[in-house]
């Protein structure tokens, strides 16, 4: 692959995303310009209503621009595909099946034509193993807590070797203790899978301590990129060993400044 498209893997070029409505058109997103190197982890960040989860879903493939472009590794991103994996903050597990079921399920779609049956567990078996499920690959989703489902999704998307993973806030809804420790090996399996990622986030701390460039949103409607922040921190990195880095501060304000004074939330009074 070339050093261009090493480095512009993901293009958005003059992406619109107007949505028709009960009353009338919504102009979601406008003027969406943004470039994602290959391995490299983008954080998409802003107020609710700002068009986050729209933008993902276009890289994704869930939904097509109004106007504009997206290519994936030099190919129009003309629906969804086994390269580009969705891990949303509804994990979406069939609950009648176990764990791993759950991931055989995904391994089979993508590889069944190709690999036998020995070949298709191995797959799903490392997969629950690279994040640390393997002794709950027999129970079912009511048997397990929050975060080991959310676990489960994670290995479900990591299983089919995507080139791209999308994560729309998938620790949203856990616990503080929970989220931190599935962002500490979301961390190690980055580390080791050399994935790109793009992943929606309302938390500023989360954003900062993941990636390697901010993607910060302004509000809606007409949402685009207000500003694009470099996070210059070296890997593998360490969450008590950051709180007190100076670097990490000045990238933590500067998304805090952003989002809190230059793109303020006024509420709409109906």
């Amino acid at each position: 692959m070339s050093d261009n498209l090493t480095s512009k893997y993901i293009e958005i070029q003059n992406v619109e995303q107007t949505f028709k409505t009960k009353k009338g058109l919504f102009p979601a997103l406008k003027d969406i310009n943004l470039t994602v190197a290959k391995g490299e982890f983008v954080a998409l960040i802003g107020h609710s209503g700002c068009g986050k989860s729209t933008l993902l879903n276009l890289i994704a493939g869930l939904t097509t621009p109004t106007s504009g472009m997206l290519l994936c590794d030099n190919r129009e991103i003309a629906g969804p595909g086994p390269e580009r994996a969705v891990v949303f903050q509804n994990h979406s597990l069939l609950p009648w099946l176990t764990c791993f079921d759950n991931v055989y399920l995904a391994v089979e779609r993508v590889f069944g034509a190709t690999e036998n049956r020995a070949q298709l567990k191995a797959r799903t078996d490392a997969a629950l193993a690279l994040v640390g499920l393997t002794p709950a690959a027999q129970k079912r989703p009511g048997e397990i807590s929050g975060g080991m489902k959310q676990r489960v999704g994670i290995a479900r998307a990591l299983s089919m070797e995507p080139k791209v993973l999308l994560m729309d806030e998938p620790f949203g809804a856990l616990d503080a203790l929970t989220r931190a420790k599935l962002q500490d090996e979301l961390l190690d399996i980055v580390a080791q899978t050399q994935a790109t990622v793009v992943m929606v986030t309302h938390d500023v701390d989360e954003a900062v301590l993941l990636s390697d460039k901010i993607v910060m949103m302004t509000n809606g409607p007409a949402a685009t990129i207000g500003e694009v922040l470099t996070v210059d921190l070296p890997r593998p990195r360490n969450r008590v060993a950051l709180a007190d880095d100076a670097q990490y501060q000045r990238c933590r304000k500067a998304v805090i400044d952003f989002l809190y004074t230059r793109q303020a939330h006024v509420e709409k009074v109906a």
